[in-house]
């Protein structure tokens, strides 16, 4: 008599560990993200605001579509120490704005969202990429649901240029981690075309390839990607210094118009002692946790024995928004390309969704309730600068 085998029938938790790596992770994000929107949407129309507007109009974003219609040359003068210059935002965000504004018939706004868009699902990407290599599949998914649960991952949605800066970094660093350093040195010198703290990419390569060429392991090719990972960001500055006739301190001198320059924190210092003694608005004091929130991952992260080219990464970015004057309430944001300060926190969370799999759901559930609802906050009804 012939015994019918039957069929084994495959679960769900099956299904999802059948999936090509990258997906849950990147669905995670996409869920994340979309469910942020959905709340901007419905606060945005609660307070009769246009949400297209809040993504793709608000604040620095107005600054790098004009960039990418204009050119620079945009100068306001607030006062004899307040002049705001577009040489203060870096060329290549508003660069591929123009490119998509010219093969697709959209605006400067819809092109610079799905210039962020797309470059904060590479930036996921990235971040899978090395929390797999370094770790296990679990703990990079909820590396990238972290990443996308940040409070200030709103922006991340929006026209700004940290999903690009994001992308750039993540995969340098992925480069960095698996040996291919002149990759590593190309994609630094993308990611210092970016923003200005983009110099942290390639402080991380320069600091690996000096660590390798000290211990008698580096090759023509370690040297070659220190010199070529800053390259895009000193190629602006000294462009902007000429243009300013300055060629060494025109840049610097277009930050010092908005605010901004390096004084060891003493102004960050200063910002902070004032709001504690006279009860200043929330996003300070948000900024002010966020803050001090990633000095204490930092310590974390270097406590985990991560590799060095993420504590040199984090480590320089962490150093900019500690020392660097200006908008105190943009710190947070400055902080959204930092995600290896999230791999304690992600490998933590591993563990407990492997035990404990109900305690991950209820965090991972606080820390979106806290997202969405901080994102639409600061986004419709903060009314201050990102």
């Amino acid at each position: 008599m012939t015994q019918t085998l039957a069929r084994p029938q495959l679960t769900l938790s099956g299904r999802v560990a059948r999936l090509p790596a990258p997906v849950l992770a990147l669905g995670a994000f996409a869920a994340a993200r979309c469910a942020g929107l959905a709340v901007l949407v419905a606060v945005a129309r609660r307070t009769g605001q246009d949400t297209t507007a809040l993504l793709g109009a608000s604040w620095d974003a107005r600054w790098y579509v004009g960039i990418a219609a204009h050119g620079y040359g945009r100068t306001l003068h607030f006062g004899p120490d307040v002049t705001h210059s577009d040489l203060a935002f870096f060329p290549l965000y508003p660069a591929l704005i123009r490119a998509v504004t010219t093969v697709l018939p959209v605006g400067g706004g819809a092109a610079g969202l799905l210039v962020a868009w797309v470059c904060a699902a590479l930036a996921a990407w990235g971040i899978f990429a090395i929390g797999a290599h370094l770790y296990d599949r679990r703990t990079a998914t909820l590396l990238v649901a972290l990443w996308g649960l940040l409070p200030h991952s709103i922006v991340l949605s929006m026209a700004y240029t940290e999903p690009v800066l994001t992308a750039c970094a993540a995969w340098s660093l992925y480069a960095v981690l698996t040996g291919r350093l002149l990759w590593a040195g190309s994609l630094a010198a993308l990611a210092g075309l970016a923003r200005p703290n983009g110099f942290a990419v390639a402080a991380a390569v320069i600091v690996v390839a000096a660590f390798e060429v000290v211990r008698k392991r580096g090759t023509r090719h370690t040297v070659l990607a220190a010199l070529l990972a800053p390259t895009g960001w000193c190629a602006y500055v000294l462009w902007v210094g000429h243009r300013r006739g300055d060629l060494l301190g025109g840049y610097f001198a277009v930050q010092d118009g908005w605010g901004s320059h390096f004084d060891l924190g003493l102004a960050s210092l200063s910002f902070t002692k004032r709001m504690l003694l006279t009860g200043d608005r929330f996003v300070f004091a948000a900024a002010l946790v966020i803050v001090a929130a990633a000095v204490v991952l930092f310590a974390l992260l270097i406590a985990d024995r991560a590799p060095l080219a993420l504590v040199a990464y984090s480590g320089v970015l962490l150093l900019i928004v500690l020392g660097g004057s200006g908008f105190f309430e943009s710190k947070a944001r400055f902080l959204l390309p930092a995600f290896p300060l999230l791999i304690p926190l992600a490998r933590a969370l591993a563990r407990t969704a492997k035990a404990r799999p109900w305690h991950a759901t209820v965090v991972v559930a606080a820390l979106a309730g806290l997202s969405l609802s901080y994102g639409a906050y600061v986004v419709a009804v903060a009314k201050m600068p990102l």
